[in-house]
C-alpha cells in the first residue's frame, strides 16, 4: 500500500498549498495536449444567392487548418503567409471548426504575418454547432457564465495567442474588422488529468462498448483541478454530483488522489454548522463519498484525520431531524423537483445510507459515541416506509436503502412506462436498484437505450440531463441546424440548465462505467481494501464480456467471460495473490 500512502501525502500537501496565507508555488495536476480540427462544419463563402461574387466576407484555404502543424509561426518560408485567410471587406467572415470531441481546455491561434493590424476576432465555443451560432440574448439562454464562451479579442500580428477555459467541441471565429487575418494554425489545448485506466470493459455489443467508453471519458475530463460536475458549468465540487463519479473512479481509475483532494477541500470550506453548498443532501454525500474511498482503500489513517470534522457536521446532520423524519432539506435530483412528496420519500433513503455509512466510519476512527448516536438515527429512519411516488430516482433510493423492497419497487415504478422517468444523474441509482432486484437484463437495456440514445444524437461525452423524448424530431448536435426540426440543445431543459446553458459534460451521468464492471463483469469488493472480491458475472444477451476493475495498488483484478453452447458460462478470473476470490 505504500503507493496509496504516497498518494495521501501528495493529497496533504497540495491541501497545504491550498490554504490562504500559502506562499509555496503549486504545480497543475493536469497536462497539456494540443488537438487538431477534425472537420470544418461552416464557413463563410463569398458568394452571393445569385451566384455572384462580392468578396464581402470570405474565407480562404480552411482545408489547412485540418493539417498537423508544427505551431510556430510561421509555418513555411519566413515571412510568408501560407495559411487560411479570413476576409472582412464589409461583412465578418468566419469559420466553424469540429475538433471531433468533447475537450476541456481553450485554443491556440498562430497568426500568419501580413495581416491588418489591430484585428479583433470573435471567438464562441460551443458543446454542440447550434451553441457555437448562437448569440448571447438570442433567447435560448446562451451566457458567459462560469466559462467565457462568447467574446472578442484583438490578435497579435505575426504571433500566437491561447485564450479559453471552458468545454467544448466546437469553435466559430469570425473577423469582425475590416481586412485579412491569416491563420498558420488553430488547435485546441486540451488539459486532463495524467489518469490511468486501469479498469476496463469489452463486449459483444459494440453499442455497450461506447457507452462505457464515454462514460469513463465524461468523468475523466471533469477531473480538473478538483473533481467538478461539469466542464462548462458549473465547474465546482458539488458533492452529490461526484458520487457516481467516485464510483467510476474507484472501478476504472483506482485511489485516484482527485477524490481525497476534492473531500479535503470540501471540508476545508464548508463549517462543520453549515451545510455543503447551501443544499442539506449534499453534505449527506459527503460522508458517502468518504466512507466509499475508506471501503475501496482501506486506509484508516484518512478516516481518522477527518473524524473531528465528521463528528461535528454528524450533530449538524442531526439537526436537520424532526419527529423522526430528515426535513432539513429534499432536494433529490432535478427530475423530482416538480414532485415534492417524491423527493422528500428518496432523501429519507439517503439519510438512512448517510446514517449507516456515519456509524461505519465511526468504529473505523474509534469515535464509540458518533457510532451510537448514527445507530440510533439509523433505527429511527429505519421505522419509514416512503411512498415513492412514480419517481423512479425515489424508488432507487428506497430500494438501494433498504427502506423498500427492491424487486417492489422494480414492479410498481422501476419496471414501468419504459425508459421514461430514467436521469442522467439517478440514472446509476435506478440501474444499481434493478440489479439489486434481479433484473439485470433491464438494466442493461437501460444503458444501451437512453444512454446510448445520447451517442445517436453525436454526443461524445454524456449530459447533465437527457430525456429520450427529446430525439424525437431533432437534429444531431454536430449538425447545423435544420430548419423544421426541433434543437435538442438549445430548445430542452430546465431549472439552472434550459437551453444552452445545459452542459454536455457531466460527471454524474457517468454511472454506467461501474455498472458495467460491478454487475456484468460482476466484480465487487467484499471487503476493506479489496481484499476480498466476488466474481457473480451477468452476461444477458451478450456473446462474451472481458475487462478489469481497479485495484487500490494500481493492480487489477481481471475477467474474461465466453458464453458456452449450453448457455452457461465460462469465466476465467486473474489477480494479484493478496487478493481472495471468493467462492
Amino acid at each position: 500500500m505504500m503507493a496509496l500512502k504516497n498518494l495521501m501525502l501528495l493529497s496533504a500537501t497540495a491541501c497545504a498549498f491550498a490554504c490562504p496565507g500559502a506562499q509555496e508555488d503549486v504545480r497543475d495536476s493536469r497536462v497539456r495536449t494540443f488537438v487538431y480540427p477534425k472537420r470544418i462544419v461552416w464557413q463563410t463563402s463569398g458568394q452571393n444567392p445569385d451566384g455572384g461574387w462580392h468578396m464581402r466576407a470570405k474565407s480562404e484555404k480552411t482545408e489547412k487548418l485540418l493539417e498537423r502543424k508544427f505551431g510556430q509561426v510561421c509555418e513555411g518560408p519566413f515571412g510568408s503567409a501560407c495559411g487560411t485567410k479570413l476576409i472582412n471587406k464589409g461583412e465578418p467572415a468566419g469559420v466553424l471548426l469540429d475538433f471531433g470531441r468533447e475537450i476541456h481546455g481553450g485554443v491556440s491561434l498562430g497568426m500568419s504575418p501580413g495581416g491588418t493590424p489591430g484585428a479583433r476576432l470573435r471567438l464562441r465555443f460551443g458543446e454542440s454547432v447550434s451553441e457555437t451560432m448562437s448569440t448571447i440574448g438570442d433567447g435560448k439562454h446562451a451566457s458567459n457564465d462560469h466559462a467565457m464562451r462568447d467574446f472578442e479579442l484583438s490578435v497579435p500580428y505575426f504571433g500566437s495567442i491561447e485564450i479559453g477555459n471552458t468545454g467544448f467541441r466546437f469553435l466559430r471565429i469570425d473577423l469582425v474588422t475590416g481586412g485579412e487575418v491569416g491563420f498558420e494554425f488553430i488547435r485546441a489545448v486540451s488539459l486532463m488529468r495524467p489518469m490511468k485506466a486501469i479498469g476496463a470493459f469489452r463486449s459483444s455489443d459494440e453499442r455497450l462498448n461506447r457507452v462505457f467508453e464515454t462514460a469513463v471519458r465524461t468523468v475523466h475530463l471533469c477531473c480538473q483541478d478538483y473533481l467538478w460536475d461539469g466542464i462548462k458549468r458549473d465547474r465546482l465540487v458539488w458533492m452529490g454530483d461526484t458520487h457516481p463519479e467516485t464510483m467510476a473512479i474507484l472501478n476504472v481509475f483506482g485511489a485516484a488522489s482527485i477524490l481525497p483532494e476534492s473531500l479535503d477541500y470540501m471540508a476545508a470550506t464548508t463549517p462543520t454548522d453549515r451545510w455543503m453548498h447551501g443544499m442539506p443532501t449534499y453534505t449527506l454525500w459527503w460522508i458517502r463519498n468518504l466512507a466509499e474511498w475508506y471501503r475501496y482503500t482501506g486506509d484508516a489513517d484518512y478516516v481518522r484525520r477527518h473524524a473531528d470534522y465528521l463528528e461535528k457536521t454528524f450533530d449538524h446532520v442531526l439537526s436537520g431531524m424532526k419527529d423522526g423524519e430528515w426535513r432539513a432539506g429534499n432536494f433529490l435530483d432535478w427530475p423530482t423537483k416538480h414532485n415534492g412528496e417524491a423527493a422528500w420519500a428518496g432523501t429519507q433513503g439517503l439519510a438512512l445510507v448517510t446514517a449507516r455509512e456515519t456509524a461505519f466510519l465511526a468504529n473505523v476512527a474509534g469515535r464509540t459515541a458518533l457510532a451510537d448516536k448514527a445507530r440510533a438515527l439509523e433505527a429511527e429512519l429505519a421505522k419509514l416506509r416512503p411512498d415513492p411516488h412514480g419517481a423512479k430516482s425515489a424508488a432507487a433510493m428506497l430500494a438501494l436503502s433498504g427502506l423498500r423492497d427492491p424487486k417492489e419497487m422494480f414492479s410498481q415504478v422501476l419496471g414501468q412506462n419504459g425508459h421514461d422517468g430514467v436521469s442522467t444523474f439517478y440514472g446509476y441509482y435506478m440501474i444499481e436498484a434493478m440489479s439489486a432486484a434481479g433484473e439485470n437484463q433491464r438494466a442493461l437495456d437501460t444503458v444501451r437505450d437512453y444512454w446510448g440514445a445520447m451517442l445517436d444524437v453525436g454526443a461524445t461525452s454524456f449530459w447533465e440531463d437527457f430525456k429520450l423524448a427529446w430525439t424525437n424530431g431533432c437534429f444531431r448536435i454536430d449538425e447545423m441546424p435544420v430548419a423544421g426540426k426541433k434543437d435538442i440543445h438549445g430548445d430542452y431543459g430546465e431549472f439552472c440548465y434550459p437551453g444552452f446553458r445545459h452542459s454536455l459534460c457531466h460527471g454524474w451521468a457517468g454511472g454506467p462505467a461501474s455498472w458495467c464492471i460491478n454487475h456484468v463483469l460482476g466484480i465487487r469488493p467484499l471487503d476493506v481494501g479489496c481484499r476480498r472480491i466476488e466474481v457473480r458475472p451477468f452476461l444477458g444477451d451478450l456473446e462474451w464480456a472481458e475487462g478489469s476493475m481497479a485495484l487500490p495498488d494500481g493492480s487489477s483484478v481481471n475477467v474474461k467471460l465466453r458464453k458456452l453452447p449450453d448457455g452457461k458460462t465460462d469465466v476465467k478470473i486473474s489477480s494479484p495473490d493478496w487478493v481472495e476470490i471468493a467462492k
